[in-house]
Parts: C-alpha cells; structure tokens; sequence
C-alpha cells in the first residue's frame, strides 16, 4: 500500500502543474517576438519545464 500512498501524493501532481505551466510559458513566448533573446528563453523554458515533469513522472512512478 505504501507505492499506492507515493502515487497518489499531492505533491507530485503539483509539481507537474508547475511544469505544464513553464513549458507552456516557453511554448507561447516563442511567438513574443523575431528576437534571439526570445528564442532563447523561450527554448530554456521548455527544457526546464521538461526536465521538471521528467522528475515528477520518476517521482510518481517511484521505487517499489
């Protein structure tokens, strides 16, 4: 019962919320402009936004 209690913790699933939110962040500032600087931030975004829901999938999935 202990893997189904880490699954369903609250935590995870706003920590995926947090990273929808970046990656759509990044998704949408890629249209702010023709500048680099937004294709910059636009492309760190997503990469951290990814990186985060990565770590909340691994979190979710956890040992057992």
């Amino acid at each position: 019962m202990n893997s189904m209690e880490n699954a369903n913790a609250e935590g995870h699933y706003k920590l995926l919320v947090v990273a929808i939110v970046i990656g759509l962040f990044g998704c949408f500032f890629r249209f702010a402009g023709d500048a680099a600087v937004y294709s910059w931030v636009s492309n760190i975004a997503i990469v951290v936004g990814t990186i985060i829901a990565l770590k909340g999938v691994f979190a979710i999935l956890g040992k057992q």
